[in-house]
């Protein structure tokens, strides 16, 4: 009797293991979700002082100057010029005001792209995921991290007003080397307020956004000449939320 108990308590212990092995994964991918979607509803009303990126790049400028600091300074989306706006709308994301967070139009044409050249090269983003990567996650390019913006992105569209994605964005993103935000980008720059940033000036700012540490040291380019241009073209039909 005592050899059957000690197999039965064996075969539940082992049931149990089983059972952690499974339902273990399940509960941190749950668990790191929720902590994502706390954080996003947090940021809804509370701008966040700093994002994964800017950690990052923080670390980075530290290990070279002990007393690096980020130029960035934020400030109310009333005080971006529209320009910038319909700059940075046109330039990285057409369909924003349309879109629930995922442009999939853009991602089957990048997915296409990156079967061609057999890696990954390009995510089309939209600017919602942009967002959820640059507050949370990392420039690495890979399906899975693809995979965790996107279901940040519908938190962020689930949560927030279009608005609201766009003032986070514009105060957050990077525009050069340890440039962060519309503010500091116009002021380091332009030396002016991103409230007064004119036409031209603003679709430079969203030209660079795809390679902004590039274009902070190549700002003469041929490219980026010409894409300013059609961008500034293009700004006058940009929707904004």
């Amino acid at each position: 009797m005592a050899k059957r108990g000690n197999a039965a308590g064996t075969t539940r212990g082992g049931r149990r293991w089983i059972k952690w092995i499974v339902l273990g994964p399940i509960l941190a991918v749950f668990l790191i979700q929720l902590y994502f979607f706390v954080q996003v509803c947090w940021f809804a009303y509370f701008n966040p002082s700093s994002t994964s990126f800017m950690r990052a790049q923080l670390s980075e400028l530290r290990a070279k100057n002990p007393d690096a600091q980020l130029k960035h300074q934020w400030v109310p989306y009333d005080r971006i010029s529209n320009h910038l706006k319909r700059a940075v709308v046109a330039s990285e994301d057409a369909n924003f005001a349309d879109h629930p967070g995922v442009d999939f139009d853009a991602l089957e044409r990048a997915y296409a792209r990156n079967n061609r050249k057999h890696k990954v090269v390009g995510g089309g983003s939209t600017i919602t995921q942009q967002l959820a990567k640059n507050l949370f996650l990392s420039g690495e390019r890979s399906y899975l991290r693809k995979g965790q913006e996107v279901i940040i992105a519908f938190m962020l569209e689930t949560v927030m007003s279009k608005r609201r994605i766009l003032e986070v964005y514009l105060n957050v993103v990077e525009f050069g080397r340890g440039v962060f935000g519309a503010e500091a980008a116009a002021r380091y720059y332009f030396r002016t307020p991103a409230a007064n940033l004119a036409p031209a000036q603003a679709a430079r700012l969203a030209v660079m956004l795809p390679n902004p540490r590039y274009y902070d040291v190549h700002r003469t380019t041929n490219y980026l000449v010409k894409r300013t241009s059609l961008i500034q073209r293009r700004m006058a039909s940009a929707e904004l939320p």
